[in-house]
């Protein structure tokens, strides 16, 4: 089964990253029912194209979904996952400063959620490990 490389944007609204705090706020956004792990939610991004950077894809993928500028976002962590109908590597960024107001350009619900409640969201499995190190759990 061919691997899916994928990024994904640990957006902070305060610009605070992995200050855990309830003032600090992470955008998440549901998937489409029709998706794969639809009606989950998610931290927002895409599949990174043939001829782009990990990092220009973050930037494009937001822009396109959320309507945002990035303007500072820095590596957090690779996860490989693998499930049953398919292989994904999601390449995950903080994103700390960024231009314009979130919107979800495609449909989708998005939301605030301060830090301290995302375990109360139900997300992927590929993304248990983001939130065991924004929440500083193992």
């Amino acid at each position: 089964m061919k691997r899916i490389q994928v990024v994904a944007g640990v957006i902070f609204r305060d610009g605070k990253a992995l200050t855990h705090s309830d003032n600090n706020h992470i955008l998440i956004a549901r998937r489409a029912d029709h998706l794969h792990q639809g009606g989950l939610w998610e931290f927002p991004g895409g599949k990174v194209e043939r001829s782009e950077t990990h990092h220009q894809s973050l930037v494009r993928e937001l822009l396109e979904e959320l309507n945002i500028t990035v303007i500072s976002a820095s590596p957090m962590m690779q996860i490989r996952h693998d499930y049953t109908d398919k292989n994904i590597t999601l390449d995950i960024w903080k994103v700390t400063k960024y231009e314009g107001n979130p919107e979800g350009l495609e449909g989708q619900e998005i939301r605030w959620v301060p830090m301290a409640e995302l375990p109360n969201y139900d997300f992927p499995a590929a993304n248990q490990p983001i939130l065991k190190e924004l929440l500083g759990t193992q």
